[in-house]
């Protein structure tokens, strides 16, 4: 049997090994540490922005937006239903209501068209939503500049995913630099990581402080442990912020490499009848995955067969998110449908895209889908 292709492993080396032993041998192992204020200032200055607090997920840097801003119980978020799970998750753990809306066929990113709409109905029905959250989809930013303005004018708090997004930009500007809030994953698939973690930034310095008293457990300052409000332990180990500093430092190439991985994809099966997630005008991505969608009437065969082949090969791909909306656990929850995250789920496959994929690695993921088809 070949060895096992995964869909998006770590890529780590010397220098996260070094800053990894820097930290152990410091004895700052338990979270918080030199190396978890460092993490912060220097990603707060990868995406421009002027507050960042390092977490244990993305998903926690979610839920704390949540709760810093004052959302919950009563509260309607809206969010796109093509995402990962911990997007929704989040809008429940503070006792919120989510809603879904559809997707642009083009960007797979938020249908700005169906934002307006779902807020404009909202207003009507008496239930206007309190935050929008924008997911920018496997290293693609939404269309910032169409939902701020419909945010702003409807008066609706916009919260950024970033998740999938570290590097990637909106009109030359980085993703997580979007509305009142970003947050980003560090998880052990992402394109840099932690192993586990994530990160919250935003340009308001009170709501960061905020945030970084609840992830502590809310503890105030005391010689004692006193505690006014429920908190959360939620920080980034010392350990963890070494990892990701030596990540950062390599970043660059590692963005470069999964652009080659997926412009490679795109020149060998383009013409057989697959079909790719592109870079839309006024977007720069980081190719995170290198998604394609399957025509059957021209490829000769559909997706899950594909899967099912490159699986047997020992080759890791995946189905594009599944809709939140599909989702048993999200039955019955309101959702602004454009026909397209289905067809998207139905059709689509995420191909092995880690930076640390050899070319003789990829050719062999081409060669098995090449031989799925015939």
């Amino acid at each position: 049997m070949n060895s096992r292709i995964f869909l998006s492993p770590p890529d780590v080396g010397a220098e996260e090994r070094a800053l990894l032993l820097d930290a152990f041998d410091s004895n700052w192992i338990a979270p918080l540490g030199p190396h978890v204020d460092a993490f912060e200032r220097e990603f707060a200055a990868l995406v421009e922005m002027p507050h960042a607090v390092a977490l244990s997920s993305g998903t926690a840097a979610l839920h704390l937006a949540l709760v810093a801003l004052g959302i919950g119980k009563g509260d309607r978020v809206l969010v796109s239903t093509l995402t990962f799970a911990a997007t929704a998750n989040a809008i429940v753990y503070v006792g919120a209501e989510p809603a879904f809306v559809d997707v642009e066929a083009e960007s797979w990113t938020l249908d700005p068209d169906l934002v307006e709409q779902a807020f404009a109905d909202a207003v009507k029905a008496g239930k206007p939503f309190r935050a929008l959250i924008t997911v920018d989809l496997y290293g693609q930013c939404a269309d910032y500049d169409r939902l701020q303005t419909l945010c702003d004018t409807y008066g609706v708090i916009l919260i950024e995913d970033a998740a999938e997004a570290v590097g990637s930009k909106w009109k030359g500007r980085p993703a997580g630099q979007f509305g009142t809030c970003a947050a980003f994953s560090f998880n052990g698939n992402k394109i840099m990581t932690t192993a586990g973690g994530g990160l919250l930034v935003s340009h308001d310095g009170a709501m960061i402080q905020l945030v970084r008293k609840l992830a502590t457990q809310a503890r105030e300052t005391a010689p004692h442990y006193e505690h006014v409000m429920i908190g959360y332990n939620y920080r980034m180990s010392n350990l963890l912020a070494a990892v990701g500093r030596g990540q950062l430092r390599g970043l660059a190439p590692r963005i470069a490499r999964r652009r080659q991985i997926h412009d490679a994809y795109v020149a060998a099966l383009s013409g057989l009848g697959f079909s790719f997630l592109r870079e839309g005008a006024n977007r720069t991505s980081n190719h995170w995955l290198t998604c394609a969608l399957v025509d059957p009437s021209i490829v000769g065969t559909d997706r899950e067969t594909i899967r099912q082949h490159l699986e047997s090969q020992n080759i890791e791909a995946r189905p594009v998110w599944k809709p939140m909306h599909l989702q048993p656990v999200f039955r019955g929850a309101p959702f602004i449908d454009g026909n397209v995250s289905a067809k998207l789920f139905e059709s689509g496959l995420c191909l092995p895209s880690g930076s640390s994929l050899t070319p003789t690695d990829q050719a062999r993921v081409i060669a098995s889908i090449k031989e799925a088809c015939e």
